[in-house]
């Protein structure tokens, strides 16, 4: 959910594709939230209504986190059927507000489970804007009848203002080959960037400062969603690039590239450097499925799963959900299967 300050015209289109979900959940039986973007009939994957979504198990159930709200959640025993759960905060954290504004919504969460912690971090903005931040809440169980339950919400981890030529949203965590934590981020202005983290707050480091590039296009630079994931001797950044959130005029794809060192330079399949332009498509619009992006990956056993967002043009562009299994060829670049089911 970021959008470009040069383009109103998607600004106002994404607004009013948002607020149509929010009306949705509103109307639903378990929609009871306000600012809420889910509707959970038919109560299949695919019709799974989810921005943004981030997947992972803990026992038998998977999770996933979305944008909306405090930020959605939905639990599933096997990927197919879900059930909602819910969301991390009851309101918008007053530190969030203070910093961006009045907001509806936190965006584009990220989580992952680290030394008996689930660490889950978001980001708060408002359409157009660069004035933003991301947050962390860690919690010990995600399972909401356990009575350990609890969301701490650690407050501020990055910032970015109209002073700054980058946007601090879409946070994305990775370790390197030593277990150092790195926070990838970005959206538009001047691409994804990512920022070392302290190994025992999972805030920024005090002795590696450096805002690192990652990957840049040309004005407006429409690239977002960046997600760092190792396989092999690589580390593969996925990103989405172009334009999110139109129903079915969205034009999102699912991008990648690959490098040796998690700080890069990534470069795509014909070698030119992300942060120079380059990348590989992976998942594009075919058929009624629309602008797919807004993805996350997790490694399920010994599968690797993508999770992404799009917008099914023959339900008046409806915002869904696929979970894909993710195949590597023979020299290292991944592959995407249909939509598991």
């Amino acid at each position: 959910m970021k959008r470009p300050c040069p383009q109103l015209l998607n600004v106002l289109l994404s607004s009013t594709v948002l607020l149509a979900f929010s009306l949705l959940a509103l109307l639903s039986p378990s929609g009871a939230r306000a600012a809420s973007t889910h509707a959970l009939a038919p109560n299949i994957q695919g019709d799974l209504a989810a921005h943004d979504p981030t997947l992972i198990k803990q026992g038998s159930t998977y999770y996933v986190f979305s944008t909306g709200g405090g930020i959605q959640i939905r639990t599933s025993p096997d990927l197919v059927t879900w059930t909602d759960k819910g969301t991390v905060f009851s309101s918008i954290p007053s530190w969030v507000t203070s910093a961006v504004g009045s907001i509806t919504d936190l965006w584009a969460p990220d989580i992952h489970y680290v030394n008996g912690i689930y660490y889950l971090y978001y980001a708060g903005s408002t359409f157009g804007s660069n004035n933003s931040v991301i947050g962390l809440a860690t919690n010990v169980t995600l399972d909401p009848s356990d009575s350990r339950y609890h969301w701490v919400d650690r407050g501020l981890v990055l910032r970015s203002t109209t002073s700054n030529n980058y946007n601090a949203i879409d946070p994305n965590l990775s370790f390197d080959g030593n277990d150092v934590p790195w926070l990838a981020f970005g959206s538009f202005w001047s691409g994804l960037k990512l920022r070392r983290l302290d190994a025992s707050t999972f805030k920024p480091s005090s002795s590696d400062t450096t805002i690192y590039a990652l990957a840049q296009r040309a004005s407006p630079d429409a690239i977002e969603a960046s997600y760092i994931f190792h396989h092999g001797s690589y580390y593969y950044l996925f990103a989405s690039i172009d334009n999110c959130c139109q129903g079915a005029n969205s034009t999102y794809k699912t991008v990648v590239g690959r490098s040796s060192s998690i700080t890069g330079p990534y470069m795509d399949e014909s070698g030119v450097r992300m942060d120079q332009g380059g990348y590989t498509i992976l998942l594009q619009s075919s058929g009624n499925m629309r602008g797919p992006g807004g993805e996350s990956l997790y490694q399920d056993g010994s599968r690797t799963l993508l999770i992404h967002h799009w917008y099914d043009a023959s339900a008046n562009g409806a915002v869904k959900i696929y979970i894909r299994q993710v195949n590597w060829s023979s020299n290292g670049w991944p592959t995407l299967s249909s939509p598991i089911s």
